[in-house]
């Protein structure tokens, strides 16, 4: 199902029975069983391609399973946010967030015409006016602006689509909740709403996340989705990690100590069939290996791959220095006479506030952008690499994953390329897709697997972990752990920081705070309430010291008229150009959304295999889309630049 399902069912909760599904002769599913009871908080894990969605399909009534039963109990809604490609149409945000029945978003449209009082009347009795207030409330809680309740949905990016469809589901609160990846589309200060929001939520939640921080702040139970069937562990994700880990030692034992005996009942049976004494307890060995209930041998899976990544040339001790450094977009000023050292070996992650300008940071050390005055230098033998979601123009759209990745300075085997590419979810016949109809993040994550192969020495990476699994992110970290260079990144990934980061820098108001240690140390340094939230702290630069109020006895002065005309004037000026910079932001992210509608129709023609009858119309197409995901790459960098400087008093 593409889009929101909201579905009101004749059962309450959830219960799957004896399920069992196969696609194309492969078995995902046998003999799974599973219920769902009333405000249970529940995250379904696995490695990519275990069945996390064809579950999710099941549940959803998409797909019929091929044995066992799928049923609610009587009276239960369902409402389900998907990972991407969420519907939108002709209404507005508001609109959208408080149409959370097919009824109700008829009768909004009857109440319309005043004289339709039938229309007001069941709206009233459905409670619909009270939908409104608390559809405000949430959407601002997603971190939409007042101004943006009354502009068409369509004319917004994909990812305020998405969470426009988020408010629904939550302003209607389904009985079930199920949600497929909802933290891609926020960022850290919405994320951090939409996880408190969900502590209170009266429903059951059933969610696919790759965010450990946000699983264990949430859910009561794990399911994880493994060789066919289904496991439930209660607890959080790292509850879940401890328990599979004891679960898997106990198989693995019980599997060798099977093992031995059947070993050692052959061995007895081969020795001694031959001899007509021995020849019937010989037979007797043999019939109770066949009486055995086998143990299956434990299988290794994604979670465990390793590889080594080449190392960079080493380069000097002081590896990059920023002096003096004075950046600002139009008349917002970001940074001022900024200072910056980063030596050889460090690993230091940006934190602070949305919009601090932790990404301008990171731009201006990988010279992607230019700064009004001060210096960048590089050290010595320096080779700087910079890895952003939408960084994809290193790569060749003529050309297959597989090519692209073998096509590198640092050639590698076809095994090896394989194995790096399937831990970074490209598998199977995956390679041999033709990388200009990859998606946004399938680009992001094979320009990711060419900066490990080829990696530079200085590192800067602006969220890698996105729309990567676990099993990825895993093996990026250990990638990254094993890195010899210096690294300098972005993530509000916790569970990824922790692993990595050495320091800390506090980013806010253009100021720079430095944490010489881990993200621990940060965490004791400032106080902060959790993990998460010390990641956008910055209402003040952290260990400032308080201020201090002191009564002098002295009136305060009376401003003068003058003053008073001139502080007016100022105001005026930054409404003024608060309303031009939102003008600026709003057509950017119309050009966004009509963007990536001719990215979409194109992709959706090049995986036509009829377009590849005529060679020049499949050529045309690839050059179109590569203008076009170029346009879009370009116009998404001016529009975060925008966002991410907002004109405020």
């Amino acid at each position: 199902m593409i889009g929101i399902s909201l579905r009101h069912s004749r059962l309450a909760m959830l219960t799957l029975s004896q399920v069992e599904k196969s696609y194309s002769g492969r078995t995902l599913f046998s003999d799974v069983s599973l219920q769902v009871n009333r405000t249970e908080r529940i995250g379904l894990v696995g490695p990519n391609g275990a069945g996390k969605s064809t579950l999710f399909s099941l549940i959803l009534k998409e797909n019929e399973p091929d044995e066992g039963s799928v049923i609610f109990q009587r009276g239960s809604t369902l409402g389900y946010l998907p990972q991407e490609s969420a519907p939108s149409g002709d209404e507005t945000v508001l609109e959208l967030a408080t149409a959370v029945t097919p009824e109700m978003a008829s009768l909004q449209k009857r109440l319309k015409d005043d004289e339709d009082h039938e229309a007001h009347a069941r709206f009233d009795e459905l409670g619909g006016f009270q939908l409104e207030p608390k559809a405000k409330r949430i959407l601002s809680g997603l971190a939409f602006r007042e101004s943006d309740f009354d502009r068409p949905a369509r004319t917004m990016s994909g990812g305020w689509v998405m969470r426009a469809h988020l408010a629904r589901l939550l302003v209607y609160e389904p009985d079930l909740l199920m949600l497929d990846e909802p933290t891609n589309h926020l960022d850290l200060e919405s994320l951090g709403w939409f996880q408190n929001y969900l502590k209170n939520y009266p429903g059951a939640i059933l969610m696919i996340s790759h965010d450990r921080e946000f699983l264990n702040s949430l859910v009561d139970s794990i399911i994880d989705i493994h060789q066919r069937r289904i496991h439930r562990y209660r607890g959080n994700y790292d509850d879940y990690l401890a328990q599979r880990a004891a679960r898997e030692e106990q198989h693995l034992a019980a599997y060798k100590n099977q093992q031995r005996e059947i070993q050692s009942l052959q061995e007895f049976a081969d020795r001694f069939r031959a001899k007509a004494s021995k020849a019937s307890q010989a037979q007797s060995k043999l019939k109770q290996i066949d009486r055995m209930e086998k143990i299956e041998a434990p299988v290794s899976d994604d979670r465990k791959i390793k590889f080594s990544f080449p190392q960079p040339p080493r380069s000097g001790t002081k590896v990059i220095t920023l002096s003096a450094i004075h950046h600002a977009y139009g008349d917002h000023v970001v940074y001022q006479g900024m200072n910056f050292e980063a030596e050889r070996g460090e690993r230091t992650v940006l934190v602070g506030p949305n919009g601090a300008g932790k990404s301008t940071l990171l731009k201006i050390l990988a010279g992607v952008i230019p700064f009004q005055s001060g210096a960048r230098d590089l050290g010595h033998n320096v080779k700087v690499g910079y890895y952003a979601q939408y960084r994809t123009e290193m790569l060749d759209t003529s050309r297959t994953v597989l090519q692209e990745v073998l096509d590198s300075p640092n050639p590698v085997s076809e095994q090896t390329a394989r194995t790096v590419l399937g831990s970074f979810l490209f598998r199977q016949d995956d390679v041999f897709k033709n990388v200009g109809v990859l998606s946004g993040g399938e680009k992001s994550r094979l320009a990711l697997v060419k900066l490990l192969l080829d990696p530079p020495n200085l590192l800067l990476m602006d969220e890698p972990t996105t729309h990567l699994d676990m099993a990825s992110i895993d093996a990026l970290i250990g990638a990254l752990q094993q890195y010899e260079g210096t690294l300098i990144f972005i993530s509000h990934d916790v569970y990824f920081i922790r692993a990595l980061a050495s320091t800390v820098l506090h980013i806010n108001t253009g100021c720079l705070t430095p944490y010489p240690g881990d993200y621990q140390y940060y965490l004791d340094k400032s106080k902060a309430v959790s993990a998460r939230a010390a990641l956008t702290a910055g209402d003040k630069p952290l260990e400032a010291p308080r201020a201090v109020v002191v009564s002098t006895g002295i009136p305060t002065p009376r401003k003068s008229k003058e003053q008073k005309r001139q502080e007016a004037e100022e105001r005026n000026e930054r409404a003024r150009q608060r309303k031009e910079h939102q003008h600026k932001v709003f057509t950017l992210e119309a050009q966004i959304g009509s963007l990536e509608l001719q990215q979409k129709k194109l992709v959706a023609q090049l995986e036509d295999s009829s377009t590849y009858e005529s060679q020049k119309m499949a050529y045309d197409l690839n050059c179109e889309l590569l203008g076009v995901t170029e346009s879009l790459e370009r116009v998404t960098r001016e529009w975060e630049a925008l966002a991410g400087a907002e004109v405020t008093d």
